[in-house]
């Protein structure tokens, strides 16, 4: 039996934590220049009607199941669907700070290579309002989908005319379901327990809660899937072999000295 395991819950050794004011700089000033930077392409409403009419057409196109089955679910208990609406207005941005301040303090890392996954993709969602404004299907009369928030509350959004504070068209990509499924790859990457896993709830409790209240359809969670699995191929997660052009390190195998017995195992 070995004398020493390392604990899933133990804070990365070789590895310092980056200066934490800066830190906080660059994330809360990625959240500020995404918030702001989507509020910048409002004004293309015409265009984002056309775009939903076209992804809701691809969709049945391609066969993908419906959204309102999956709101049907959520309809059949006004409890359920309430607590859909509190999910999606309420989890959404702690669960993901509340990641990364963990990675921060444990796995410092990890931290750095999921700050910069979700900093390469935030960036590049900031572009995809400008070429491809979309509505959410809540806004879309020919899908008969209910807008749960407003009916059932709570809400998060107020009328688009005078709604100062979000663009919602820009339902492309669902930076909702993104951001839930980095928070459970990262957390599976950093931990060891046989219960990470179940980290996965939260990305498919997210998807069902975004499909179900109609702030979203199919495809944006797929454009958000796309964008952070190229992010992966890109970003060097901790512990992924070196690049062939960075220097190597070659390991030795010790044997044991010739001249002398070998020292019994202890246990």
């Amino acid at each position: 039996m070995p004398a020493r395991t390392e604990s899933a819950e133990a804070p990365t050794g070789g590895m310092p934590r980056p200066p934490l004011l800066r830190e906080l700089l660059l994330v809360v000033g990625l959240f500020l220049v995404y918030k702001f930077g989507r509020r910048l392409a409002i004004g293309h409403t015409t265009a984002a009607f056309h775009n939903a009419d076209r992804v809701w057409g691809l969709e049945r196109a391609v066969h993908l199941p419906g959204e309102d089955a999956v709101q049907s679910l959520l309809l059949r208990d006004e409890t359920v669907v309430h607590l859909a609406n509190v999910y999606y207005a309420t989890v959404h941005f702690p669960a993901t700070v509340l990641f990364l301040v963990w990675l921060y303090l444990r796995r410092p890392a990890h931290y750095l290579w999921a700050r910069r996954v979700l900093a390469a993709v935030t960036s590049v969602a900031l572009i995809l309002p400008f070429v491809f404004p979309l509505a959410p299907p809540r806004m879309l009369t020919s899908t008969g989908l209910e807008d749960t928030g407003r009916l059932y509350g709570p809400s998060v959004y107020g009328p688009p005319t005078t709604d100062h504070l979000s663009n919602q068209f820009a339902a492309m990509p669902s930076l909702h379901f993104g951001w839930a499924l980095m928070v459970a790859v990262g957390l599976i990457a950093a931990t060891r327990s046989r219960w990470r896993w179940l980290w996965l709830l939260h990305p498919l409790t997210t998807l069902t809660v975004i499909v179900g209240t109609a702030n979203h359809y199919w495809l944006d969670s797929v454009a958000a899937t796309v964008m952070f699995l190229l992010a992966f191929a890109v970003i060097r997660g901790p512990g992924a072999p070196p690049s062939s052009h960075g220097p190597r390190l070659r390991l030795r195998p010790v044997r044991p000295p010739d001249d002398g017995p070998l020292l019994p195992a202890t246990r």
